[in-house]
């Protein structure tokens, strides 16, 4: 038998609860879903300042959020999101700087 996919409310509902579990700083359980396995091993992989963390992670919540409600069946991983939010800081510079100078005063 293969395993069905779970219905998007309720991975969203163990996504929150797992970045409130990280955001808290008390990881008490210690059975995880895979995709959960795979979230956590990408948010260490990424190494994020210790500075930055708390507020990087708040903003990842909140993509995730809108990501599975667009209908994403498992929230996208930290590394992807921070290449989405590099990718739009590139994009946005890149059309600042062809903007011609009379426009930009």
């Amino acid at each position: 038998m293969y395993e069905t996919q779970p219905d998007s409310d309720a991975v969203l509902a163990q996504f929150n609860r797992l970045i409130l579990e990280l955001l808290r700083g008390n990881m008490r359980r210690n059975t995880f879903r895979p995709w959960e396995v795979e979230l956590l091993l990408d948010i260490e992989g990424c190494s994020l300042r210790e500075s930055a963390k708390r507020e990087t992670l708040k903003r990842y919540q909140k993509a995730v959020q809108r990501h599975m409600e667009k209908g994403a069946p498992l929230p996208l991983k930290l590394s992807e999101y921070l290449e989405n939010v590099k990718a739009k800081k590139v994009a946005q510079s890149a059309a600042q700087a062809a903007r011609p100078l009379s426009q930009t005063r």
